[in-house]
């Protein structure tokens, strides 16, 4: 089944902000370095970091805020006024 746009923006991005790459940069981690330390290939580390993944497996979750020593929160951010932007087909000015 496939998301409405109110789900999901009308350009495929969700207000979902994945922060990864800014955590493992101020952890100095290389990305094949976690990759190896939770079992993902560098291939879904690299979709999720840069937001293309539509889930996450809360186990997956779990294993990156161990290696990284952070919270999910840290790692994922709700951008609503990204959201508001697909949803009136890129303005954001509230009509």
């Amino acid at each position: 089944m496939r998301d409405t746009p109110e789900q999901e923006g009308m350009d495929g991005t969700m207000p979902i902000v994945v922060n990864l790459d800014v955590i493992m940069a101020k952890r100095r981690m290389s990305s094949g370095e976690l990759a190896s330390m939770i079992g993902l290939s560098h291939a879904n580390l690299s979709i999720l970091k840069t937001g293309k993944a539509r889930a996450i497996r809360f186990s997956t979750l779990e294993a990156i805020c161990e290696a990284l020593g952070c919270q999910p929160g840290d790692i994922l951010e709700y951008d609503e006024a990204d959201k508001d932007n697909d949803l009136n087909g890129g303005r954001n000015d509230g009509e």
